[in-house]
């Protein structure tokens, strides 16, 4: 696929590269990229190619050293310079050090796929002030995302969810999940909401039990 955007928030990259926030951080604290993958200023953000190699110096860890992953991604980021790579190309990369061959064929498939459903999600939700003042919706309907995306992140079933949101297809739900990992909510975390039908059923030790109808 030709990659649709640029640029992504640490978040997003974070999403697409399959590796957590801190991670991220981590690639630009230490300079584990090159300057050219990333940005500072104003905000932190990553090259949406870059996060192919960030999934390699991760995913890699266990048999390679961090120097021989460092060299590899400083010989890929060369080879994409010296050759102008668009994102296809990256597919059938590979590069040898010593004995060792490195493709690149498995971690491009895996991130093209995250960077796909990640498209997917930020396009299916809307912000619309004459929508719940402007909370983020799924488009086409008036359901919290981030509502949505924590209830299925919680483990309850997916027959249940679709079931309290009818309007909703499964897709929908799975890409709320991945929204809201790339975009989390902002300020001061909300009480957690359930759809109609939720039930306290007791308070415990200070936890809360509840029980979805159906």
């Amino acid at each position: 696929m030709d990659l649709a955007v640029d640029h992504l928030t640490t978040t997003e990259a974070a999403v697409a590269a399959g590796v957590t926030l801190p991670q991220i951080n981590r690639v630009i604290d230490e300079k584990i990229l090159p300057d050219d993958c990333y940005s500072t200023s104003p905000a932190r953000t990553v090259r949406a190619d870059a996060c192919l190699l960030i999934a390699f110096y991760f995913e890699t860890a266990d048999w390679l050293t961090a120097s021989a992953r460092l060299q590899t991604i400083r010989n890929a980021v060369a080879h994409r310079k010296a050759h102008r790579h668009t994102w296809a190309q990256w597919e059938h990369y590979a590069v040898n050090e010593n004995f060792l061959t490195v493709r690149f064929a498995d971690l491009w498939k895996n991130v093209g796929e995250r960077l796909e459903k990640l498209i997917a999600a930020e396009k299916m939700v809307v912000e619309d002030p004459e929508i719940l003042g402007g909370t983020p919706v799924i488009r086409g309907t008036r359901v919290p995302v981030h509502r949505v995306a924590a209830i299925f992140v919680a483990g309850t079933p997916m027959a249940r969810i679709l079931k309290a949101y009818p309007s909703l297809t499964a897709e929908q739900v799975e890409l709320a999940s991945i929204y809201a990992k790339a975009v989390p909510l902002r300020g001061r975390p909300k009480r957690s909401e359930f759809p109609a039908g939720t039930k306290i059923l007791s308070v415990r030790r200070g936890k809360l039990k509840r029980r979805i109808e159906g």
